[in-house]
């Protein structure tokens, strides 16, 4: 029996080799043009279906049904392998049907040899790609407003690898401008303590109460300006920024007595202490000796509680890009030196501009780009009138960095950056990097709500990954406590652990990454359907139904898997490696877990319906159980295409 790497598309194949050979040889006379097969609604009109007639109807002058019913008389069923038969069908169409018991036999035993390979189809170009995700800055612990990212990153980075390609994940670690100095300045004056709890969780804290206290000592300066100035407009915008940064203070007083009015007492000895963080900003970004120390200690504290947080969900990077060392080497500013040789910069009072939309209109680039001619495109500001370049700025270097080193960039970066990363694209446009721009992804996605929670990093509002990896986790053990009572301790929160972090996984990577994810526990733990805990709970049942066996299936009759069920259960999982192949070309992460629910769906209601140990012949449950077999072996290999441990009992 030969082996398929792709039975479907074997399938396919075979009827666009039977549809040219009629058509060539009942009408010699036509150029033949491309021919379309598509899945047809209902398994009883056949697996594939054609409306080229309709087409060639026009340009003979003949009736698309009459033609349909000539090429199929005409059609020699001595070519058939995989098809059945063939059929006309509506108003012209042709049907393709297919021999279930051979193609049975191809799937299941495909899928037997082939086994953890099963799917994952090699591509023939090969590439070296980097895919650049998570990159939170490192102020605070990750929140789930931020889970996304990395659980979308690791999984394009997983399907890219599968195919073939040379994979290496990329954290970029944002750590020049005030935010980073902000944090550095608290830690400073704190003495840089050890932390004493999870390291990011530690730099929150300090992040977040010594920006409240700077900002409430710049606005007060601010407010006591504008008084002496007797500029009303300036006064009243001031007292309205400073209320709610009071109020702010009194929720984080409260929340971190201690630190609160130890960060206060050291922050009130510098007359200036917005001047202070200026200062130490200025000194990370010229390279000076003990602001470097000091920002990337403070950082590397942080980084530390991401990876720590990653490591749960099985995250890893294979390299962790600073954006400092960007600016202390030349290539930020060999940049600027190539940008100032192009005709798209302007200075604006002392302010560097790069015209994006003069770029679109020099380079005709609108249409390729998919941008309305009436688009037009905010110019970008690359240096500051202080002289300090903008992130986007140093972006541009790191772009043309990763480059060097792969052949195609995949950011995974938000929706609300698409302005940022396109003005990035044109920006290697105008530099002539050509190949490099249109081999620059942004791989965008929408943000993560929580009903009835408004997050707010300034007042420390926010749910931190590890607490709904945890309240996952808890709520997953509570779930396997009332439906596997028997299990002991151990088992419990063994399972209740890869139940909870699959959970989470497959909630942030099942919806299109266009729209919001809608963050609830119903959702996201429902064991019924629809989420990595019900796909699971099927690929254990699949399991538990194999190891009650004591021997492999010797004598399977395939003809035997006639029930609609059974057909359309082979189908889908024969149809496993087009889908994984679309996902991959398309990126399209959120079509895996589309798969393994629908493939769930299909085998629970097979398993509630019909009998697989005790089925009315033995050739039947032999066939069955390969057919159980090759189930769980697909549900596996989808699973572990987005992260997800597939259990062998819950």
């Amino acid at each position: 029996m030969m082996i398929a790497p792709t039975p479907f598309e074997l399938f396919r194949q075979e009827c666009q080799t039977v549809l040219t050979a009629v058509i060539e040889k009942t009408l010699p006379e036509v150029a033949l043009p491309p021919i379309n097969l598509r899945k047809t609604p209902n398994i009883e009109y056949g697996q594939l279906a054609t409306s080229l007639c309709f087409e060639l109807a026009k340009k003979l002058g003949q009736k698309p049904l009459d033609l349909a019913e000539k090429l199929v008389a005409a059609i020699d069923p001595s070519a058939f392998s995989l098809i059945d038969k063939v059929a006309p069908a509506g108003g012209g169409y042709i049907n393709f049907h297919l021999n279930f018991a051979k193609f049975s036999e191809l799937t299941l035993q495909s899928i037997k040899e082939l086994d953890s390979q099963y799917g994952f189809v090699k591509t023939d170009t090969p590439q070296k790609i980097i895919v650049e995700h998570t990159s939170v800055n490192p102020l605070h612990p990750i929140h789930i407003g931020q889970a996304r990212n990395p659980m979308i990153g690791d999984t394009l980075a997983r399907i890219l690898q599968y195919r073939g390609h040379e994979v290496s994940r990329h954290y970029y670690i944002d750590d020049v401008g005030r935010q980073s100095s902000v944090v550095a300045y608290g830690y400073l004056k704190l003495g840089k303590p050890q932390p004493t709890e999870k390291p990011d969780l530690f730099v929150g804290k300090i992040y977040t109460v010594t920006c409240c206290i700077v900002e409430i000592n710049r606005l007060k300066q601010t407010r006591d300006r504008a008084t002496e100035l007797q500029n009303a407009a300036d006064l009243v915008k001031a007292n309205k920024e400073l209320d709610e940064w009071l109020s702010i203070a009194v929720e984080l007083k409260e929340k971190y007595p201690v630190l609160f009015e130890m960060l206060l007492a050291k922050i009130e000895e510098d007359p200036n202490p917005e001047e202070e963080i200026n200062k130490l900003n200025r000194a990370y970004e010229d390279g000076q000796h003990e602001a470097k120390d000091l920002i990337r200690e403070v950082s590397n504290l942080c980084l530390n509680g991401f990876q720590e947080t990653m490591n749960r969900v099985n995250i890893t990077y294979d390299s962790w890009d600073w954006e400092s060392d960007l600016v202390w080497t030349p290539q930020v500013n060999q940049v600027m030196t190539q940008l100032k040789t192009t005709p798209y910069l302007s200075n604006e009072k002392g302010v560097l501009q790069f015209n994006a939309d003069q770029v679109t209109q020099t380079l005709n680039l609108k249409t390729k780009l998919g941008l309305s001619p009436n688009n037009e495109i905010p110019p970008l500001t690359l240096v500051r009138a202080d002289g300090t370049t903008l992130y986007t700025t140093r972006d541009i270097a790191y772009t043309i960095w990763k480059f060097k080193h792969a052949n195609k960039v995949i950011n995974v970066i938000g929706m609300e950056q698409s302005l940022a990363q396109l003005q990035l694209k044109l920006a290697l446009y105008a530099l002539n990097y050509t190949k490099q721009a249109e081999n620059l992804f942004h791989f965008a996605y929408n943000l993560v709500t929580l009903p009835g929670y408004k997050m707010s990093s300034r007042r420390g509002h926010y749910i931190t990954f590890d607490e709904v990896l945890n309240e996952a986790i808890n709520r997953a053990h509570q779930e396997v406590t009332k439906r596997s009572p028997m299990l002991s301790p151990e088992e419990k929160q063994t399972i209740a652990t890869f139940v909870g972090l699959g959970a989470v996984r497959y909630a942030l990577i099942d919806v299109d990454p266009s729209k919001n994810v809608i963050f609830n526990w119903e959702r996201v733990l429902n064991f019924e359907t629809n989420s990595a805990p019900y796909v699971q709970y099927t690929h254990a049942r699949a399991t538990s139904i194999l190891r009650k066996i004591t021997n492999p299936p010797q004598n399977p009759n395939y003809e035997l898997l006639t029930e609609q069920l059974e057909k359309e259960l082979i189908l889908t999982i024969a149809s496993f490696p087009d889908m994984f192949i679309e996902a991959t070309e398309y990126l399209k992460p959120n079509m895996i877990a589309d798969y393994t629910n629908n493939l769930a769906d299909k085998f629970n209601t097979f398993y509630n319906a019909y009998p697989v140990l005790k089925a009315d012949t033995q050739q039947l449950t032999d066939a069955r159980l390969t057919l159980v077999k090759a189930i769980q072996t697909v549900l596996k290999n989808a699973l572990n295409l987005i992260g997800i441990v597939a259990p062998e009992k819950m």
